[in-house]
């Protein structure tokens, strides 16, 4: 399998699959929407398909600020993590940080990028983004989880003001190449083996790393620089599930 520098990038650790895709056009709409529409956006989907990576790829490519929410963040919480990766001396009340956070994101134009965004939403304060929104009007791209826009529409003002819906998708046999050649370019994985490694990961990332990690290793283990799905034989995937106990 082939793969150009503009689809791997191994010195970064990223390879450019839908998902990161995806989730750059969502940003470049957001940041140059027509005048009047709202400028929000989410990419969500399961566990696993790389969603965080793809919004730390567009963190970097649009210089956007980069929030990862933990499932503890208070208002105080979220505002002083933004305040932090803005390089801002967070001021002394929850109003100030608003206005402090608001007045740096209009004046610079970064785009905020929130990772996680199903703790703010399951903690309440959700509020305290769609306010971030009001005082900026900055392109604000959320990651979350495969029910997020779900749980978004108890919130009907702010559910609204989402400009972009994006579904994280399942790797494909191109991203598959891609992590291939990413993890494990020394030892060529051929096609009906990585076809079998995404039916047994179920096209989710993560698995499929961890998979051709496992043929890597094998490869590398009896000398060979390539390896078929014969060659792996009946070995097993990783497949995520807690293996069976079994009953003597």
């Amino acid at each position: 399998m082939k793969e150009t520098a503009s689809t791997v990038n191994p010195a970064a650790g990223i390879a450019l699959l839908r998902n990161v895709a995806a989730c750059a056009k969502v940003l470049e709409h957001l940041m140059h929407r027509a005048p009047n529409q709202p400028g929000m956006g989410a990419l969500y989907g399961q566990s696993g398909l790389g969603k965080s990576i793809a919004a730390a790829y567009c963190a970097n490519k649009f210089n956007g600020v980069y929030v990862e929410c933990r499932s503890y963040f208070t208002k105080k919480g979220l505002l002083l993590s933004i305040c932090k990766e803005m390089r801002l001396r967070p001021g002394p009340t929850i109003y100030d940080m608003v206005a402090q956070i608001g007045e740096q994101l209009s004046l610079s134009g970064r785009p905020l990028i929130i990772d996680e965004m199903d703790h703010i939403v399951d903690r309440n304060l959700v509020e305290l983004v769609r306010d971030l929104y009001e005082v900026s009007y900055a392109p604000i791209l959320m990651i979350g989880e495969e029910l997020f826009p779900a749980k978004l529409k108890r919130w009907e003002r702010f559910h609204n003001r989402v400009l972009d819906w994006c579904p994280a998708e399942v790797a494909d046999a191109a991203d598959a190449g891609k992590l291939a050649k990413l993890y494990s370019p020394e030892i060529e994985i051929k096609d009906d083996l990585l076809a079998e490694i995404i039916k047994q990961s179920r096209g989710v990332h993560r698995r499929i790393c961890v998979n051709v990690d496992q043929v890597r290793q094998q490869a590398k283990s009896v000398g060979v620089k390539s390896i078929d799905l014969k060659t792996w034989g009946n070995r097993p995937f990783y497949t995520g599930e807690a293996p069976v106990r079994r009953l003597t």
